[in-house]
């Protein structure tokens, strides 16, 4: 007797072939557009950080205590203080130019203001002007009166009492500063709670120069 096979066999297996296949690349292609929809959705990597060099601003004024000192003027006087520049009456009969002790420095005078911004007068000496500082940390300290006494106002007002809410009183000194030297800045100096000065825990502050 003869057996006959069934031919439907082989072009069903076909068929589920096909289907699981397609199936298969569906699932991908699903699987895809998931990833770059996420992918999509996700904020982007914040950018690496920059190292932004921050630009500090001159300063011309500054409070210590009660005591606010404020720029006023400083004056490149070149290499020579002349006898008709002086202001001091009392040397009205000095009739000699100064000039500096190196030919590398020049003459530099600057005037600070000090206001008493609190409600009691300040004690005699509770504030001063110091030395010149430029960018490279040198120091130039302020010539000595009976050199330059002659082109300082007169009196001299530096350390004054100070009354309350009056208007700024000048301080005014000269010193040799080098002629490479730039970025100058003139330490101002007084007392914890505007004691002297000269105390040991005196509080000071470095003022930004305009030279002229």
């Amino acid at each position: 007797m003869k057996i006959n096979k069934d031919s439907s066999l082989p072009a069903q297996a076909g068929q589920t072939s096909r289907l699981l296949l397609v199936l298969a690349v569906i699932v991908f292609v699903a699987v895809v557009i998931t990833f770059l929809v996420m992918r999509m959705a996700e904020k982007p990597p914040a950018p690496p950080p920059q190292n932004i060099d921050t630009v500090q601003l001159p300063i011309y004024e500054q409070q210590l205590g009660d005591i606010r000192f404020i720029f006023e003027s400083s004056l490149d006087k070149g290499n020579i203080l002349k006898a008709s520049d002086i202001k001091n009456t009392q040397f009205s009969s000095y009739k000699k130019d100064l000039s500096v002790s190196n030919t590398g420095a020049k003459f530099v005078q600057v005037t600070i203001g000090a206001q008493n911004m609190g409600t009691e007068n300040t004690v005699n000496r509770a504030w001063d002007i110091e030395n010149i500082v430029d960018s490279k940390g040198r120091e130039f300290v302020p010539l000595s009166g009976s050199l330059v006494n002659p082109w300082l106002p007169y009196p001299d007002l530096c350390g004054a009492l100070l009354k309350p809410a009056f208007d700024p009183t000048p301080c005014t000194k000269i010193y040799e500063v080098s002629k490479i030297s730039t970025g100058l800045k003139i330490r101002v100096k007084t007392g914890k709670n505007n004691t002297g000065a000269t105390s040991k825990d005196a509080q000071s502050f470095l003022i930004d120069l305009i030279i002229k």
